[in-house]
C-alpha cells in the first residue's frame, strides 16, 4: 500500500506538467524491489491509464495542438513498437535510459527561454524528433514525454505549457504501441499492476487539476527536475 501511495503521489507530480509519470514509476517499482524484467511493460501500462486521463483533461482545457501532435505522432507509434520488441540487458537498459533522461534535462537547462517559443519547426524536424523519442520510448519503458518536451522547450518549437500539451497524448501513443512490442516478444506485468494502475489514476486527476495554475517557468523547473532525478536514478542502479 505505500508503494501505491507514492506511486499516486508521482503521478500527481508528473501529470501536473503533462507527463505520464513512467520516469517515476520506473525509478519506485525498482526502489520497491519489482523484477527488472516486469518493469518497463508495467510502466507502459501505467502511462496508458495516467495518460489516457490526463489527455482528456488537456484537450477540454485546449491545450493540446493536434496538427504538431500529428506531426510528431505518426513516426513515433511505428518506431516504440520496434523498440518495445527489443529487450535490453538490465545494466544496459538503465545506463542508457538514464544517460538519456540527464541529456534531455541539461538541453532544456541550457536553453530555457529560447526565443520565447517563435521558431516554427518543419514537419521533417518534428518527424525526426518523434520518431527519436518513439523508439527511445519502447527500448526505455517510458512514454517518451521526458525526451519530447525537454527538446521542443530547448529548440525554441514550443513553451513549456505548449510542450505540457503535446506530451501527454504522445506519451499515450507510444505507450500503447510499446506495450505491444512489450507483451509480444513475451515480457509480462508486473502482479501488482491492478492496485499500481488505480493509483495512477488518481494521481493523474488530481496532477491535471493544478495544469492551469502553474506558470511556464514553474512548468519547465518541474520538469527539468523530474526528468534529472530519474536519469540520476537509473544510472544509480
Amino acid at each position: 500500500m505505500l508503494v501505491a501511495l507514492i506511486l499516486l503521489a508521482v503521478s500527481a507530480v508528473y501529470a501536473s506538467v503533462g507527463q505520464g509519470g513512467g520516469t517515476g514509476f520506473l525509478a519506485v517499482m525498482a526502489v520497491a524491489g519489482v523484477p527488472v524484467g516486469d518493469l518497463r511493460p508495467t510502466a507502459l501500462a501505467m502511462n496508458i491509464v495516467a495518460a489516457s486521463y490526463t489527455t482528456w483533461r488537456l484537450h477540454a482545457i485546449g491545450f493540446i495542438d493536434w496538427r504538431r501532435l500529428i506531426s510528431l505522432a505518426v513516426p513515433a507509434l511505428p518506431a516504440a513498437f520496434v523498440g518495445g520488441l527489443v529487450a535490453l540487458p538490465a545494466g544496459l537498459y538503465a545506463l542508457v535510459t538514464g544517460a538519456l533522461l540527464l541529456a534531455t534535462a541539461l538541453l532544456m537547462v541550457m536553453r530555457p527561454q529560447a526565443a520565447r517559443w517563435s521558431i516554427s519547426p518543419s514537419t521533417m524536424g518534428l518527424a525526426a524528433l518523434g520518431g527519436a523519442a518513439g523508439l527511445f520510448s519502447g527500448l526505455s519503458g517510458i512514454g517518451g514525454g521526458v525526451f519530447v518536451a525537454p527538446a521542443l522547450i530547448a529548440l525554441g518549437w514550443a513553451g513549456p505549457k505548449e510542450a505540457a500539451g503535446l506530451s501527454a497524448p504522445f506519451i499515450l501513443g507510444n505507450s500503447i504501441t510499446g506495450l505491444a512490442g512489450a507483451l509480444l516478444s513475451g515480457q509480462q506485468l508486473a502482479s501488482e499492476f491492478p492496485l499500481y494502475a488505480a493509483a495512477a489514476l488518481l494521481g493523474a486527476a488530481a496532477g491535471t487539476a493544478f495544469i492551469q495554475r502553474l506558470s511556464e517557468r514553474t512548468v519547465r523547473l518541474v520538469l527539468a527536475g523530474i526528468v534529472a532525478f530519474a536519469g540520476f536514478r537509473l544510472m544509480s542502479r
